[in-house]
């Protein structure tokens, strides 16, 4: 327990610690109170330590993942094991990218108590713009370029909203909101009469380029090779960490742990490139390896989980979402970092645009911005993040929109009619409410006990 009195008394900073009269006490009535690797120093007391968290409340994405689970048995059993089929998975994971890149966006705003409801728009004025500037006869921009033009554009919007919110203190409800009838309307002035931007040309490079990130596969030997190298460097970078932490007295996770995390990561890579490599195109043609979209999605998690996990930046967000109050005490400049966190959600939403412009092949003015907002905010939530600030994760949001793609694939798999798939997806968000709602209840009861 010194190691964990000694980073509690120290906090992140590594200041000296202030003296107190009795030492901390760090009995099991505290155990739900501090992440389990503080009180742990092996797997048993880290299992018992997240076992009383999870008892307390503190339930994580254990209900999303358990969630998956009961969805993908009762659709295999629905479908008679067309659901579960690797060529249905692929199609699930490509059909989800929209909801999980949304989501992604709105966990930056979430976790500060805010919304976001210009994300949707955001998203179709981001494919519009990267879509236009490919165009030939047009400008006929590089891919790259046409790219970084879209995302500062939708980051800039970003910025715009946030600075009303946190400078003007105006609520993000009524702004984004306004945001999006403004973004819908920037939409239609840029696709113009003709309605459509069409980027499937396959000898336009810049277009092509563009098509393939969605529509691309990597080699399956390619795809091999790059697993072993992201496997290796992962396993190596985790073990190198959490081995150093304990041999400097630091709170880091036991062994074990570290060991389960590493082989949970290599079985589930093994499992994804084993899955994409199987050959899903018609009995003429041969469709194998691993979409290029699925990389992309993978990069821009550990980017944003990096940002919000390991950095300071990161530290202000979930400070200023659990207590603004507190976070304003110690230093935070809430404006700054309230503006920040919409200029990310915007550029997040622009890359969920770009996406969503290849696996259309082009985008329309009939991009339902609107409907897939909600989706954004529905998948952050079916994840596990709080609507009321200060608890979340991107991964589960990512979670979450595969909760919400998956729902929708196995009801279209079995010809549902659209409304019994909205109304099925409303149900799990209510239910995803219900659980946030009931953990935060338990979590303060606790605490009142133990006051």
């Amino acid at each position: 327990m010194a190691k964990a009195e000694e980073e509690l008394g120290q906090g992140s900073s590594g200041a000296t610690p202030p003296q107190v009269a009795a030492p901390v006490d760090l009995t099991a009535a505290a155990l739900d109170a501090v992440p389990p690797e503080i009180l742990a120093e092996t797997l048993g007391q880290y299992l018992r330590a997240w076992f009383a968290r999870v008892s307390s409340g503190a339930t994580g994405a254990l209900p999303v993942v358990l969630g998956l689970v009961v969805i993908a048995i009762a659709f295999e059993i629905w479908t008679q094991g067309l659901f579960l089929s690797p060529g249905n998975l692929v199609n699930l994971f490509i059909e989800s990218m929209v909801f999980m890149t949304l989501g992604m966006a709105e966990i930056f705003v979430l976790l500060l108590g805010e919304i976001d409801l210009s994300a949707g728009y955001v998203l179709a004025v981001g494919a519009a713009i990267a879509g236009l500037l490919v165009q030939k006869p047009g400008p006929d921009w590089p891919w790259w370029l046409a790219i970084v033009v879209a995302l500062v554009c939708c980051g800039v919007t970003g910025a715009v909203w946030g600075t009303l919110v946190s400078r003007l203190h105006l609520p993000s409800f009524v702004v984004t909101l306004a945001g999006l009838l403004i973004m819908w309307g920037v939409m239609l002035v840029i696709l113009g009469n003709a309605g459509a931007i069409s980027i499937s040309s396959p000898i336009l490079v810049n277009q092509h380029v563009l098509y393939e990130f969605v529509w691309g596969n990597i080699p399956p030997l390619a795809g091999w090779i790059a697993l072993a190298l992201v496997a290796g460097i992962f396993s190596v970078a985790l073990w190198t960490r959490d081995s150093g932490r304990r041999r400097r007295g630091l709170v880091a996770p036991p062994p074990g742990l570290t060991a389960i995390k590493i082989g949970f990561f290599v079985a589930a890579g093994i499992a994804v490139v084993a899955i994409c490599n199987v050959n899903r195109g018609a009995v003429t043609q041969v469709v194998e390896g691993v979409p290029w979209v699925v990389p992309i999605v993978f990069v821009v998690l550990l980017i944003w989980v990096f940002l919000l996990q390991r950095t300071k930046f990161g530290r202000y967000v979930y400070a200023i979402g659990g207590n603004p109050d507190a976070a304003r005490r110690a230093g935070i400049s809430l404006p700054g970092v309230r503006t920040w966190a919409f200029v990310l959600a915007g550029v997040t939403a622009g890359i969920s645009g770009i996406l969503y412009l290849s696996w259309q092949g082009g985008t329309s003015t009939n991009v339902n911005g609107g409907q897939y907002v909600l989706y954004g905010v529905a998948a952050a939530v079916i994840g596990g993040t709080s609507l009321f600030g200060g608890r979340g994760k991107v991964a589960q949001a990512v979670l979450g929109g595969l909760v919400i793609g998956a729902i929708y694939n196995g009801l279209y798999l079995q010809a549902v009619q659209v409304q019994w798939q909205l109304i099925a997806t409303g149900l799990v968000l209510v239910g995803a409410v219900l659980i946030d709602t009931l953990s935060r209840r338990g979590s303060l009861s606790g605490s009142s006990a133990r006051i």
